[in-house]
């Protein structure tokens, strides 16, 4: 079962309790975490670091999720629920009407801060908005840990704050972004 304790993490944020604990793992939930996520439909996706292979997956979903500095906890639950659940994947007559579960498919999480680029002024990109490390790992780790809940055996991801080289076959191409303080 889960654990209960509450803490409060380098930054001052207050932390909820942790979970995780089901599967071996200690992962503290941070308070907060408003997100924004690039959902791919794949036909397969690898993640590499210094040329080797650190995670690849078949049929799926290759998730690119970032992390705002001003958020709140709900917003990670509502986005995972909001992935796993969405009917992207067509059904036998062409029709998007299956989920992730109706099709046995993978997913493929990677952190990535630039998603909160802020472009209004010049032509260099600001990211300002996008949380600093200290609280984008919990989150980004909560956020896996969710997916993997719900979809066991079946979640890799990348390496947090890593150069990687993500690599993809787009399937169809189905490209949906999400805000999930927009709730779009």
């Amino acid at each position: 079962m889960e654990a209960k304790k509450t803490n409060e993490n380098s930054i001052g944020k207050k932390m909820i309790p942790t979970f995780g604990a089901f599967y071996g793992t200690a992962v503290r939930r941070p308070e907060v975490c408003t997100m924004r996520v690039v959902i791919q439909r794949v036909k397969e996706a690898s993640v590499s670091i210094a040329g080797q292979t650190t995670a690849q997956i078949g049929p799926g979903l290759l998730v690119l999720a970032g992390f705002e500095a001003d958020d709140r906890q709900e917003d990670l639950e509502w986005t995972a629920h909001k992935i796993f659940n969405m009917r992207i994947f067509s059904d036998d007559e062409g029709k998007m009407n299956r989920a992730l579960s109706d099709v046995n498919g993978e997913i493929l999480v990677v952190s990535q801060f630039t998603l909160f680029a802020q472009t209004k002024h010049g032509n260099r990109p600001s990211f300002i908005r996008a949380a600093e490390p200290a609280h984008s790992k919990p989150c980004y780790e909560a956020f896996t840990e969710m997916l993997r809940r719900m979809n066991p055996g079946g979640v890799q991801t990348g390496t947090f704050s890593a150069d990687m080289q993500v690599a993809l076959v787009n399937d169809g191409p189905v490209t949906i972004t999400m805000d999930s303080k927009a709730r779009e």
